[in-house]
């Protein structure tokens, strides 16, 4: 009797909390105080991107409390099994996969909250990550001269092979049939001294190409009040409308028409071309700049023969228009008056000139006008495009949302696609996506940083960016995708800005222009 009490007392006794001396010892109520994975610092339930996989994988956990690996448990790796070993001391767990994961490859990682590695983990650890692009050269090196001469010329066959064999026009983008652009035809138009310069094309070809397109526009395409829609049929020249409100003229998309021509204009100065010089002169002469107006002292962008000014969009900075107001106070036949530019487009001296804008507002506009010296009473536009590609450059390399793939290799925030379909990248509308036109149409500001970016993209990033017409419109790492698209508008200012930066032929063939001239001296521009 005596023994069957003193069991049920000793038994009742365990059970108690405190009671007796224990059998086992509680484990430590922990938590995970950081995660490095091969050095990078991750959150506890958020992402890193661009891992490196040189030496390995590591993923490093740090608790706070000792932990004990031989009752390692409770977590999960997608890329397999993980290994468990001490760190610098007890209180880190180091995880190595078992297998050699793979680059460009996202993989999850998770540990559940309970009793594991000796302690109590209180909250659930979930991440997940992105390993690198595979860092090595998917081409044989070549010398920077060689792989800027290539871009352009692979670039270059976007407009001349893809060209529209009816009109010469350049199509909207890969795809587009027969929908073709008047502001990429414009840029494209410029890449023909380039092509002939640089030996693509003869002097005769480029010539031949240029007189279909001079009399596709001349004679056939539409036009209201001298101005071309966003987008023409290539066949038959009719409108192709943007949208409902938009089917007529679109003032800004005539403008890097008419900068075009003119720049071609005068590159085609042999006498067997006088008929190439005297079409353009006739596109550029019926072009009624100050009509767009409406009487007002600001430029609108659309009309339409029905919808009229339904869109009522005034062409005011700062964005891509500067070379409108140019061109309409430069014209000889429906000049704008100075007051126009002053208290449209310069908002009566309230103008402010970003630089946190997308790329773009640096490139169309100074496609053929020289920003080298070139200054008027809001800006020294020189200094201010230079400043604008390093905001863009600095700010990616910065790279404060974490973006897959962004440094100061590959950066460049500008129009384009992107995963989610089409926009206007900039670091204050950051989707993720890098351009390679902003980067590369950057190069007479910015040519270390432009190059740098050129050789990753080439380089390392050329299996899934390079293409039939150079490099592909756009790709976003944190999505592991590239776009197959070619847009106009985004391979022009690749091959004229990349000239434009080595020799200045563009830049010198528009500034010979005396109507540009004229017209920019009437703005007060300076030029030193």
């Amino acid at each position: 009797m005596r023994r069957i009490t003193t069991t049920l007392i000793l038994t009742v006794l365990m059970l108690i909390p405190g009671a007796c001396d224990r059998q086992q010892a509680e484990s430590p109520k922990a938590l995970v105080t950081s995660i490095l994975v091969n050095g990078k610092a991750v959150s506890l339930s958020g992402t890193v991107n661009d891992v490196p996989l040189r030496g390995g994988l590591v993923i490093a956990l740090t608790f706070t409390h000792e932990a004990d690996i031989s009752k390692a448990g409770g977590y999960s790796f997608s890329g397999g099994n993980l290994v468990p070993s001490y760190g610098a001391d007890r209180t880190t767990v180091e995880l190595r996969p078992d297998k050699e994961p793979e680059y460009f490859k996202r993989y999850t990682f998770s540990l559940s909250a309970g009793e594991y590695f000796g302690v109590n983990i209180l909250k659930d650890v979930q991440f997940t990550m992105t390993t690198e692009y595979d860092p090595s050269d998917k081409f044989p090196r070549i010398s920077d001269d060689e792989l800027l001469t290539l871009v352009q010329k692979q670039t270059f066959d976007y407009f001349w092979s893809y060209g529209h064999p009816d009109s010469g026009l350049a199509r909207e983008r890969l795809g587009s049939d027969n929908t073709v652009t008047t502001g990429g035809s414009g840029f494209g138009v410029m890449t023909l001294p380039v092509a002939v310069e640089r030996g693509f094309v003869s002097r005769s070809e480029a010539a031949q190409r240029l007189r279909k397109i001079v009399d596709f526009l001349g004679t056939k395409a539409d036009r209201f009040h001298g101005a071309f829609p966003h987008w023409l049929n290539g066949t038959t020249g009719r409108v192709v409308p943007f949208s409902s409100n938009d089917n007529g003229g679109d003032l800004v998309e005539t403008a890097f028409m008419i900068q075009g021509l003119l720049a071609a204009a005068q590159y085609f100065s042999e006498p067997g071309e006088a008929d190439i010089r005297n079409g353009i002169d006739a596109i550029w002469r019926a072009v009624e700049w100050d009509w767009y107006t409406r009487g007002q002292d600001v430029l609108y962008w659309h009309w339409s023969p029905d919808k009229e000014w339904a869109m009522n969009m005034q062409v005011k900075g700062w964005n891509e228009g500067l070379i409108v107001y140019v061109l309409a106070a430069s014209s000889p036949t429906h000049p704008v008056r100075a007051e126009v530019y002053h208290q449209g487009w310069a908002s009566g001296g309230g103008m402010t000139l970003s630089n946190n804008s997308p790329m773009f507002f640096a490139h169309y506009s100074f496609m053929g006008l020289d920003p080298r010296g070139l200054k008027d009473s809001y800006a020294d536009y020189w200094e201010h495009n230079t400043a604008h590609a390093l905001r863009n450059y600095s700010y990616c390399v910065t790279n404060s949302k974490k973006h897959a793939g962004y440094s100061a290799d590959s950066w460049g925030l500008t129009a384009s696609d992107y995963p989610g379909g089409y926009t206007a990248s900039s670091p204050s509308n950051d989707r993720g996506a890098i351009a390679p036109t902003a980067a590369l149409a950057s190069y007479p500001y910015v040519p270390e940083e432009s190059l740098r970016a050129l050789r990753q993209f080439y380089y390392v990033y050329g299996d899934r960016l390079w293409g039939k017409y150079g490099f592909y419109d756009a790709f976003c790492l944190d999505s592991r995708w590239f776009a197959s698209s070619y847009i106009a508008i985004d391979q022009g200012p690749i091959i004229v800005m990349i000239e434009n930066g080595r020799s200045g032929l563009l830049w010198r063939c528009f500034m010979k222009n005396p109507d540009i001239l004229a017209g920019l001296a009437k703005l007060g521009f300076t030029r030193q």
